[in-house]
């Protein structure tokens, strides 16, 4: 379906081509300060054309807000968010060659599968395109988060191709036991991630290889996959919802139904198990006092843990339910499925088999621009989670002491 969410729900609209995509949010509380300016620096984090390394089609992405604020306030009605497709090129895809054959690892065989019609330029619903809704909901998440609990979100590339940030080794198959990787998590922010512009990793050396590596695949008319690590802190404790909708799984759910998603992981991941129980196990420890020793206040009205955790090997998230420990996931990216080279492929009735020369403008590698996205469907993720425990909490807050808890306390 084209919605996504229980409480916080963002319907998503438009195909590669067309005249304008965007969403529909409905749920967003009532009374926040928002306006354009809140929700195109991400955007144009998101756009095409940012660099020689990214797709060279020319959109601006400019954000619109059609309903539910008035003078720059949020109603509590849904908001209506458009942008406009202004570089659209629906001739690119109009040949009789692509009309004939699907293009090998696209959406255009499914599509027609599901559907009995598919779009005839660019990947339709499947295309990147789509996500600028997602994008731009989620920054209408992250306003509230940040502002109401100070939740932090980033994102960065940890991988293209071979290249990787924090290479698995026999002694540490997972990051999760490496320092550098957890210093990482505790400081990275969106500016020093932008500061490795065109790739986003966090660190110079890496940086430049993942670009040179890109770079190359770019020369052969060729793609590369990679992986985007993604970091959630100051997440209040007690998210989650068992047992289908375990926060992780939610998190897996909106990570992988981002377009050429091919992998998730939470915590220590796949390299966590290759390490024993008994070094994985997250001791807890009582948490910190906040400056000057005073009792943990209450954020927007649910408690601060007593509890933290020595390590963090869980990634946050135990039971399905967050422990207030940073949050972190990896998420894996395949090559991009459109390359100028030629290749075999079949007619769609199957008849003949022939060769297919893909036209269109397209990414040699889109994790660089998949950062924001990771970025806004966690924001989703947190953000309906959130409301959901918080309706549980006010109710339960509500009620007077149960019986069996005052006689125990007298």
């Amino acid at each position: 379906m084209s919605t996504f969410g229980d409480v916080f729900r963002v319907t998503t609209y438009g195909e590669s081509h067309c005249r304008s995509v965007g969403c529909i949010v409905d749920g967003c509380p009532p009374g926040m300060e928002l306006t354009e300016d809140d929700i195109q620096p991400q955007m144009t984090r998101r756009r095409p054309g940012q660099s020689s390394i990214t797709t060279p089609r020319n959109e601006k992405d400019r954000v619109v807000i059609q309903s539910g604020t008035e003078f720059g306030v949020t109603l509590g009605t849904p908001i209506g968010l458009v942008v406009l497709n202004e570089d659209q090129r629906p001739k690119d895809y109009g040949n009789k060659t692509m009309d004939l054959y699907p293009r090998p690892s696209h959406a255009d065989w499914t599509y027609l599968e599901k559907y009995g019609v598919k779009a005839s330029s660019g990947g339709g619903r499947s295309s990147a395109r789509e996500t600028i809704g997602r994008v731009a909901a989620g920054a209408i998440a992250e306003k509230y988060l940040r502002l109401a609990y100070g939740v932090e979100i980033t994102a960065f590339v940890t991988s293209v191709g071979a290249e990787h940030l924090f290479p698995p080794t026999a002694e540490r198959p997972s990051p999760s036991r490496d320092p550098a990787f957890l210093e990482l998590l505790r400081t990275v922010d969106r500016a020093t991630v932008d500061r490795f512009l065109p790739v986003r990793c966090p660190d110079a050396d890496a940086a430049r290889r993942m670009e040179a590596l890109i770079a190359e695949f770019k020369a052969r008319d060729d793609s590369i996959g990679g992986t985007v690590t993604c970091v959630i802190r100051n997440v209040p404790s007690g998210l989650g919802e068992p047992c289908f909708d375990k926060l992780e799984a939610k998190l897996a759910h909106a990570m992988l139904s981002i377009p050429a998603t091919k992998g998730f992981e939470v915590g220590s991941g796949f390299g966590g198990c290759e390490i024993p129980g008994s070094v994985h196990n997250d001791p807890f420890v009582r948490a910190p006092a906040p400056e000057g020793g005073a009792a943990a206040p209450a954020v927007a009205g649910i408690p601060r843990p007593t509890l933290t955790t020595k390590t963090n090997n869980s990634g946050g998230i135990q039971g399905g339910i967050s422990n207030g420990a940073p949050i972190y996931f990896r998420v894996a990216f395949k090559p991009p499925a459109t390359i100028s080279q030629a290749q075999t492929t079949a007619t769609y009735d199957g008849a003949a088999e022939g060769v297919l020369e893909a036209k269109g403008r397209h990414d040699p590698c889109v994790v660089p621009r998949a950062v924001p996205i990771v970025e806004a469907m966690a924001a989703l993720v947190v953000m309906d989670a959130l409301m959901q425990q918080m309706g549980r909490y006010e109710a339960r807050r509500n009620l007077p002491p149960p019986k069996q808890a005052a006689t125990a306390s007298e």
